[in-house]
């Protein structure tokens, strides 16, 4: 009786085990999920300068208008 005891203790504490490295497993994995970066209300890098006043300005005068 004593070495089923021993047995389904150890069981347990295997099964308990398991689940506390499977849940740490999961929220190191959450952690480091890259983010997806918010939609940008305006435009990135040169495509930002586009509708800039000055950069109109230039173009036209570029175009001789």
């Amino acid at each position: 009786m004593d070495d089923e005891h021993r047995r389904r203790d150890r069981l347990r504490s295997f099964v308990l085990g398991g689940i506390v490295g499977a849940s740490a497993a999961i929220a190191t994995a959450r952690r480091f999920r890259p983010r997806r970066p918010a939609e940008r209300a305006t435009p990135a890098g040169l495509a930002a300068f586009d509708d800039a006043p000055c950069y109109r300005e230039l173009i036209d005068r570029e175009r001789g208008g």
